[in-house]
């Protein structure tokens, strides 16, 4: 345990990043795990989707993310990105090796072990994810496993745009996933933004197929880390901090979706402003 982390006086703040709104998903879930803790959120909504990005320009990206939630004194972060978590997570824990890091694929491949009855796992996500083949090499390091990989690049646009039911997510859907849903029993939804969609996908790949959401996995990883090093501690009324690069109009009605209800206040951040740190 690093000696940072050893004494904390103030309640315990996790900061957590995504490219857009979606990590919202994994804050909610944070949220409703973790009682006593304060979450500061950063949603990169001005450069969303990193999916279709360079490794170079996701590690950059990431990295301007972390240095800024570190700059608002979190003792922890969650990278919600899976684009992020596949592609720079290592990167990252050693330019910030000072601060516990949790990404959410690890989580994620580990529940879908547990829950497929035939070792057929499909992974869904960004074209970056489903290119590092990141839930695939960890997969492989447990036994024998039949991945299917699917990019689905227009789940990210769908969700941020708020079309998440009716015939275009559906036929959207249709036409990802039709390829995978006669192979597997279980697929990962490998990109925060895709739970918003879970109602169409599981339309589409029917009821006898398990969905993973990472988010569930992740909150409970950390809270056993907390629990482990005796970090939890009460804080009275926790805090929600949203911190968002850009803010269009249509984001106040799709927070409430994201998150569960509309939060007070946001702020729009520069991400420049820091990126030297």
């Amino acid at each position: 345990m690093k000696e940072s982390m050893e004494n904390i006086d103030k309640p315990l703040s996790i900061g957590v990043f995504d490219s857009g709104i979606g990590g919202l998903t994994v804050v909610k879930t944070l949220r409703s795990v973790l009682k006593d803790v304060n979450i500061v959120y950063l949603g990169d909504t001005a450069r969303v989707p990193y999916g279709t990005k360079s490794e170079e320009t996701i590690k950059r990206f990431a990295r301007e993310d972390a240095a800024f939630l570190i700059e608002k004194g979190v003792d922890i972060i969650v990278v919600a990105c899976n684009t992020a978590s596949s592609v720079a997570l290592s990167y990252l824990k050693k330019e910030f090796n000072h601060i516990p890091i949790f990404g959410v694929v690890e989580p994620g491949v580990n529940m879908a072990i547990q829950v497929s009855r035939s070792g057929h796992i499909g992974i869904i996500g960004t074209i970056a994810t489903i290119k590092s083949h990141a839930h695939k090499r960890i997969l492989n390091k447990h036994g024998i496993f039949n991945v299917y990989e699917k990019p689905c690049p227009l789940f990210v646009p769908l969700a941020e745009e708020g079309l998440t039911k009716g015939d275009i997510p559906r036929l959207i859907a249709e036409y990802y996933l039709k390829g995978i849903r006669e192979k597997v029993d279980t697929i990962i939804l490998g990109c925060t933004h895709y739970p918003i969609l879970i109602d169409t996908i599981k339309e589409v790949v029917g009821d006898s197929i398990h969905l993973v959401d990472p988010a569930h996995a992740v909150a409970k990883e950390v809270k056993s880390f907390l629990e482990k090093n005796n970090l939890l501690k009460k804080s009275g009324q926790p805090t929600l901090d949203l911190y968002l690069t850009d803010i269009p109009p249509h984001y106040h009605s799709l927070l409430s979706i994201f998150l569960g209800f509309t939060p007070d206040t946001i702020e729009k951040v520069n991400l420049k402003d820091i990126s030297s740190c």
